[in-house]
């Protein structure tokens, strides 16, 4: 384990940030800024965005999104960012989702115009997708799916059972098994049923604990309202060195603050990371950026919103020296507002967090094994039981060490997502203007999901070449 802690910090230290900074700045210059010139519009957009009421929809894909970035990261992650990074590490973590709206913006359109259909009204794609149909590749999509289907598929499902089970051990006692059998049910009456069930589900359960897990945060703000001034000093001075917190005595550096920011960040948002673009592909929507600004909304909502409320509940409620770590953490910071109620407010707000992200990465998993092997139905099914027994096991061992590994393969996932980025950010910015010419003519933008997108684009640009 020292090795993939070498790694990780040699990975999540500066490289892996930076070149997914890179790729945010990358983005916002070449579409314009995206995440400002259209922030007004993503609420809107979602009311318009669908073509029918077939497949799945606009909502339903941006929920499941959402759905799949609210998890562990939202709840865990950001307290293990505040205790390895001190209170900076929440500014740089607002840093990736301000740069990361433009890359989910990007993904999202990608897995609109690389996907293919399932045959029964709903499409799969994502970056194993765009990458082997975009760029003619084998190799780096191959790449690609091996670490999503050892991270997301493997490892991050049983750091999200166990974080469910270590929230409603501390709370309601309960043996570890129980909850994992509990959790194993509950898995798999939708993942049998496909990305349409899916979606369903996560459009009921994600807004009402998006909305309850925000109220219930302001609460505890605005008895604290005296601190937040401070609260906001000391993130920003934190973010560029070394600072004491609220009188502790631990320091933390701007590479500290730095690393872990970007690294939950990301694992909260999944911005760069080429996994959201998988859910976002089966939306069936009127056009490629209707999806691509949904995209933009949830990693808005999730980061900005979510990941804040958590940050400042802990950081106006609990000393970041007093040992408590992980969901413990979180939870002190709601006990101190509400009691003993706090523990049930978390573990709550865990289980629908942890519960809907289980569910997408294990569609995730399923997409990309179903790319390695053609779609084989009975390869898929086999995954969806196996997937089902690291729920069960994530809830009963200990998996500390495997943040440590989910961050290792998340930078891999990276690297390899981020190459097709950059490579196909032509077909991005093509659809794009697409997209604003026919909203300045005043029509309602349509695309022709028939029409190839490699050969398209080769047509328009050649007519442009000869005009």
């Amino acid at each position: 384990m020292d090795f993939v802690v070498a790694l990780n910090s040699i990975f999540w230290g500066w490289l892996i940030a930076g070149i997914l900074l890179l790729c945010g700045l990358f983005y916002t210059i070449i579409l314009k800024a995206p995440q400002v010139r259209y922030f007004f519009s993503l609420i809107p957009n979602l009311w318009k965005a669908s073509r029918d009421n077939s497949g799945v929809s606009a909502f339903g894909a941006l929920c499941a999104a959402v759905g799949s970035e609210v998890g562990a990261g939202s709840l865990v992650g950001v307290s293990t960012a505040l205790v390895s990074g001190g209170p900076g590490a929440i500014f740089w973590m607002w840093v990736t989702a301000i740069l990361g709206m433009p890359i989910m913006f990007g993904e999202a359109v990608l897995g609109q115009l690389f996907r293919v259909s399932n045959g029964d009204g709903t499409y799969r794609g994502g970056p194993v997708y765009y990458m082997s149909k975009g760029m003619n590749n084998k190799v780096l999509p191959t790449l690609f799916a091996i670490s999503l289907i050892l991270g997301n598929g493997g490892i991050w499902c049983m750091i999200q059972s166990n974080s469910i089970a270590s929230a409603f051990s501390n709370t309601a006692f309960l043996p570890s098994w129980c909850i994992g059998i509990v959790l194993v049910i509950l898995v798999g009456l939708v993942i049998f049923g496909g990305i349409k069930r899916l979606s369903s589900v996560a459009s009921y359960i994600v807004p009402f604990m998006a909305v309850t897990y925000i109220a219930l945060s302001l609460v505890v703000m605005m008895l604290n309202y005296e601190k937040i001034p401070y609260m906001f000093s000391v993130i920003v001075e934190s973010a560029f060195g070394a600072q004491q917190v609220a009188g502790g005595l631990l320091g933390y550096s701007m590479q500290e603050a730095f690393r872990y920011g970007v690294a939950r960040g990301l694992f909260s948002n999944d911005a760069g990371a080429g996994t959201t673009p998988s859910m976002h592909a089966a939306a069936n929507v009127k056009h490629p950026v209707n999806q691509g600004l949904s995209g933009m909304l949830g990693v808005f909502m999730t980061t900005i919103v979510v990941c804040s409320s958590t940050a400042f509940c802990i950081l106006l409620s609990v000393d970041l020296n007093s040992g408590a770590v992980g969901i413990t953490l979180t939870q002190q910071a709601f006990s101190g507002t509400f009691g003993s109620w706090g523990d049930w407010i978390v573990a709550g707000a865990m289980l629908l967090f942890g519960y809907t992200t289980l569910l997408s990465n294990i569609y995730y998993g399923e997409i990309n094994i179903g790319w390695l092997c053609s779609n084989r139905q009975n390869i898929i099914q086999s995954y969806r039981v196996f997937a089902c027994i690291l729920v069960f096991l994530g809830a009963i061992v200990p998996v500390v060490s495997l943040w440590e590994v989910a961050d290792l393969c998340g930078a891999f996932m990276v690297l390899f997502n981020v190459i097709a980025l950059f490579v196909l950010a032509k077909y991005v910015k093509f659809a794009l203007v697409d997209y604003k010419k026919q909203m300045v003519k005043g029509m309602v933008p349509l695309w022709d999901y028939d029409e190839d997108i490699v050969d398209l684009y080769k047509k328009k640009k050649g007519v442009e070449k000869h005009a």
